[in-house]
C-alpha cells in the first residue's frame, strides 16, 4: 500500500497562487485568516499523508515581506489553562513559542489579540507578561447576540467596541494556537474600524478542514469533528453556496453561521459583498491535490479512532466532557470504524492480561507489533520501546542493550536522592541510558539509528502513561493513545 496520499510540493505551488489572487482582488489590506496550524500542523500530516506539517508557514514566508503576524487567543482558553493536545503545552505558553518561532525565520509578529476579553485574571497577567517582552496586546469584547443580532455586531457597541488594532502591512495573517480562538471575529472587527478609518480592506478563510471539495462524511471531513469535538463543530452543506451555485460543498457550522455578518459587513463598506457563500471566502487548494484517496481516508480513520481514546483519557483525567466522548463513540459508528482497524490496541491490551501487569503495543507498520510489560527495571512504555528498536534493527530479543549495571546507579538516584517511590525507568531515563551504553557497544549504537524510524509509528498502552513519557513518543513522532485508566488506585498520578 502507498505510505503517501498527498501531494506536497503541488499543493504549495497551488496555494501560493490562490493566496496572491486573492490579495489582488482586494485594495489597501487583506485580512487572511489563517485556520489550524501554521507551524507543527500534525492532524493535517496525519490524515493527509504527504502533508509536511511546516506546508503553510513554508508558502508564507514566500510572501514575508508584504506579511505581517496577529496572534489570537480566546481569554477564557487562558483562564482554563486549554493545552494543545498534539504538543502538551497551555495556549498561552504556545502564544510565546509562536511568537519565537515565527521571529526566527524573519517573520514579523504585530501583536497578540485577546478575544472574548471578560476581566479575566490570568489573562490580565498574561497581557501583562506580554507587556513585560514588549509584544503589543489588544483587546476584543464578547458582543451580546452574537452572531444573530447582526445590527448590534455591525456597531459601534458591537465591534466598534473592540481595540483597533494597527497593522503596518498589507497582508495580515490571523492565526492562533487553536480552534475557536475568534481569528474571523477579529477579521470582521478589522473591517469595521478600516472602513470607519477610509481604507479598503479585504477578508479571505485560509482553513484546511473540513475540505470543501470533499464528500460530507469523507473520513478526512469526519477526522476534523473528532478533532474539535469540544467545540461542538458539525461540518454541514453550505447551504449558502448550493443556492447561489447549485453546487454541494462542505463547511462548517460556524462559518455558515457567521456568513450573514460577513455579508453584511462588506455590503456596508463595498455596498455589496464579494462573496456568495462561506465557500467562496476560502482559498484552501488541499482537496485538489489528494494523490492517493483510498490512503488518507484510511489515515483519517485512524485518527478518528485515537481521537476518541485521547478524549477518553482526557475524561478520566477530568479534563474532557462525556459529550464530546459521545460525539466521537457516534462518528465511530456512522461510519462503521472500530479499534480492531488499529491492530496496536489489541496487542497491548492481551499482553496486558497476559502478564497481569502495565502493557504497550508498538506497530512497526511492517505487519510486526513490538510489546513490553512492567517490571523491576523498565515500564511497559519502555521496555516496548526497546522491543521495538532491536527488532527494527534486526538485533536478537535476548541482546541486553541497557546493562543492569547502568540501570542500577539511575535507580538509586531516583529513589535514595531524587525522592521517587518509583525506580523503574521512563522512556526518558532510558534514551538516555542508551546513548551511554552506545558509545562503547556497536551493538547499542545500531538500535540507536533506529529512532528515526519510529516515526509515524501507532503506540498504545493498556495505562495512561506519565507526562514525561507521552511528552517522549510525542517528540519521537509516534501516535500514542492510551486506555482511558490509571495505573494505581491513588488519588494523586504525577
Amino acid at each position: 500500500m502507498n505510505t503517501e496520499g498527498f501531494d506536497n510540493q503541488k499543493y504549495l505551488s497551488m496555494q501560493s497562487e490562490q493566496i496572491l489572487e486573492r490579495m489582488r482582488q482586494f485594495g489597501d489590506k487583506l485580512y487572511l485568516e489563517f485556520g489550524g496550524k501554521l507551524f507543527d500542523d500534525y492532524h493535517a500530516s496525519r490524515v493527509l499523508p504527504g502533508f509536511a506539517p511546516d506546508s503553510k508557514v513554508n508558502m508564507l514566508m514566500e510572501m514575508k515581506d508584504r506579511a505581517e503576524i496577529i496572534i489570537v487567543i480566546n481569554a477564557a482558553d487562558i483562564e482554563k489553562n486549554k493545552v494543545r493536545g498534539d504538543i502538551g503545552i497551555t495556549y498561552d505558553l504556545d502564544v510565546l513559542r509562536l511568537i519565537d518561532a515565527f521571529r526566527s525565520i524573519g517573520l514579523y509578529v504585530g501583536s497578540v489579540v485577546l478575544t472574548r476579553y471578560a476581566s479575566q485574571p490570568s489573562a490580565d497577567a498574561f497581557a501583562n507578561r506580554l507587556g513585560a517582552l514588549g509584544v503589543k496586546t489588544y483587546r476584543h469584547y464578547p458582543i451580546e447576540g452574537y452572531p444573530a443580532d447582526i445590527e448590534r455586531i455591525v456597531s459601534d457597541e458591537g465591534y466598534g467596541r473592540n481595540e483597533y488594532i494597527e497593522t503596518t502591512r498589507p497582508l495580515v495573517v490571523i492565526t492562533a494556537p487553536g480552534p475557536g480562538s475568534g481569528k474571523m471575529a477579529t477579521c470582521m472587527s478589522q473591517l469595521y474600524h478600516e472602513h470607519k478609518r477610509g481604507v479598503r480592506a479585504g477578508y479571505a478563510k485560509f482553513e484546511t478542514f473540513p475540505i470543501w471539495n470533499l464528500p460530507l462524511n469523507h473520513p478526512v471531513n469526519l477526522a476534523y469533528e473528532a478533532a474539535t469535538a469540544d467545540l461542538n463543530d458539525v461540518n454541514m452543506i453550505d447551504p449558502f453556496h448550493l443556492d447561489a451555485y447549485g453546487v454541494t460543498t462542505v463547511n462548517y457550522n460556524r462559518d455558515v453561521e457567521i456568513f450573514p455578518v460577513v455579508r453584511a459587513i462588506f455590503e456596508r463598506i463595498y455596498g455589496q459583498c464579494p462573496y456568495k457563500s462561506p465557500t467562496d471566502m476560502g482559498v484552501n487548494m488541499a482537496g485538489n491535490c489528494i494523490s492517493d484517496d483510498e490512503v488518507c481516508r484510511h489515515a483519517a480513520r485512524l485518527e478518528i479512532i485515537r481521537r476518541y481514546y485521547h478524549e477518553r483519557c482526557s475524561c478520566t483525567k477530568g479534563l474532557g466532557s462525556a459529550d464530546s466522548v459521545n460525539k466521537i463513540k457516534l462518528l465511530l459508528n456512522q461510519t462503521g470504524i472500530t479499534a480492531a482497524e488499529r491492530p496496536v490496541i489489541a496487542a497491548a491490551v492481551a499482553k496486558a492480561e497476559k502478564e497481569g501487569s502495565p502493557a504497550a503495543a508498538i506497530d512497526l507498520g511492517d505487519g510486526r507489533i513490538a510489546t513490553g510489560k512492567t517490571s523491576s527495571l523498565l515500564g511497559a512504555s519502555s521496555a516496548a520501546l526497546l522491543n521495538a528498536i532491536k527488532m527494527l534493527g534486526g538485533i536478537d530479543d535476548h541482546v541486553t542493550l541497557i546493562s543492569p549495571a547502568v540501570i542500577e546507579p539511575v535507580q538509586r538516584l531516583k529513589v535514595d536522592h531524587m525522592g521517587n517511590h518509583n525506580p523503574r525507568l521512563h522512556t526518558d531515563e532510558v534514551l538516555i541510558a542508551l546513548s551511554i551504553c552506545a558509545a562503547s557497544e556497536p551493538i547499542v549504537a545500531k538500535a540507536m539509528e533506529q529512532l528515526p524510524r519510529l516515526r509515524g509509528l501507532e503506540a498504545h498502552s493498556s495505562v495512561m502513561l506519565s507526562s514525561v513519557d507521552e511528552n517522549v513518543f510525542r517528540k519521537l513522532g509516534m501516535n500514542l493513545t492510551c486506555e482511558p485508566q490509571y495505573q494505581t488506585k491513588k488519588l494523586y498520578h504525577a
